[in-house]
C-alpha cells in the first residue's frame, strides 16, 4: 500500500483538467488540501461541486461580494493578490477561486451555472467535489450517483478508514444499499472486506475501473492491518492517508 508521504497530487497521479472528488470520509478536506498544494506549484485552481457543498473557508469565491474569511470585498478588488475567479482581472499562475451558486438557506454551493468542460478551458485544474456521504466515513451509491462531469481527466475515491469495525447502520450513508450488495444485515460490523466487497461491485456498475482509491483516516485505525485488509479484498491499489 502506498502511503502519502509528500506531494499529494503525484502520489494520485492528477493531470490538468478536471478532476471529480467522490465517496466519504474526507471529500471536502482532500478537495481543499489538493488545491492549495496545485496552486503552490503554480497552477490555476477552480474548486466546485456538481452536487452541493459547503464553501471551502479562506478561498476566494467567484461571484461573492465578500471573501469567506475576511473584510467585505470592494467591486473591482482582488479577492487576493492573482485570484482568478471572474471578478478579478487576469489568470495569474499560484491562485485558487471556487464558485457554484449559493443557497442562502443552507449556505451550501451546488454546481456552477457555466458547464465544467468550460470552465476547464480556463483553468488548468478544476477539482470537483461529485458525491454526498452525509458526513459519514462509508458510502454506498445509489443509481444516479456519484454526478461526475463529462470530460473528467481523474477521478479519486476516497474512504473512510474511521468507519470500519462500527455497526453498518451507523458508519454507512445508505446502508441498506451496502447490506444488500454484499449480504449482510444493518447491525453486522463494516469489516474491511465488506467495504471492500461493495467498492469492487461499485466500480464494475459504475464502469469506474480507473479510479484512484484513497483510504483516508488511517491514523484512526485501532487496528492498523484493517488497512491492508481492505487493500487485499480490493481489485485496485490503495493510497492511505491521514488528511487533517
Amino acid at each position: 500500500m502506498e502511503t502519502v508521504s509528500g506531494n499529494l497530487a503525484s502520489t494520485l497521479r492528477i493531470e490538468p483538467g478536471i478532476t471529480a472528488i467522490i465517496g466519504s470520509g474526507g471529500k471536502s478536506t482532500l478537495l481543499k488540501t489538493l488545491g492549495l498544494e496545485l496552486m503552490r506549484a503554480g497552477g490555476r485552481v477552480l474548486l466546485c461541486t456538481t452536487t452541493h457543498m459547503f464553501p471551502v473557508a479562506g478561498v476566494p469565491w467567484d461571484g461573492s461580494n465578500r471573501r469567506l474569511d475576511a473584510a467585505p470585498w470592494k467591486p473591482g478588488a482582488s479577492h487576493v493578490p492573482g485570484c482568478t475567479c471572474e471578478a478579478c482581472a487576469g489568470f495569474a499562475r499560484g491562485s485558487i477561486c471556487q464558485t457554484g451558486v449559493l443557497d442562502p438557506q443552507t449556505g451550501k454551493f451546488s454546481s456552477p451555472a457555466e458547464p465544467l468542460d468550460q470552465l476547464a478551458q480556463r483553468f488548468d485544474y478544476v477539482l470537483a467535489e461529485a458525491d454526498g456521504s452525509k458526513r459519514l466515513p462509508l458510502k454506498t451509491h445509489a443509481a444516479w450517483e456519484p454526478v461526475i462531469p463529462s470530460g473528467t481527466a481523474n477521478i479519486v475515491w476516497i474512504v473512510g478508514a474511521s468507519g470500519f469495525g462500527k455497526p453498518i447502520n451507523e458508519a454507512v450513508h445508505r446502508p441498506e444499499l451496502f447490506c444488500e450488495r454484499c449480504g449482510c444485515e444493518l447491525t453486522d460490523i463494516a469489516t474491511p472486506e465488506r467495504v471492500a466487497m461493495v467498492l469492487n461491485a461499485e466500480m464494475r456498475m459504475l464502469n469506474l475501473n480507473n479510479a484512484r482509491i484513497m483510504l483516508n483516516q488511517v491514523d484512526t485505525l485501532s487496528d492498523p492491518t484493517m488497512a491492508d485488509r481492505f487493500e487485499a479484498a480490493l481489485d485496485h491499489p490503495v493510497v492511505a492517508s491521514s488528511l487533517k
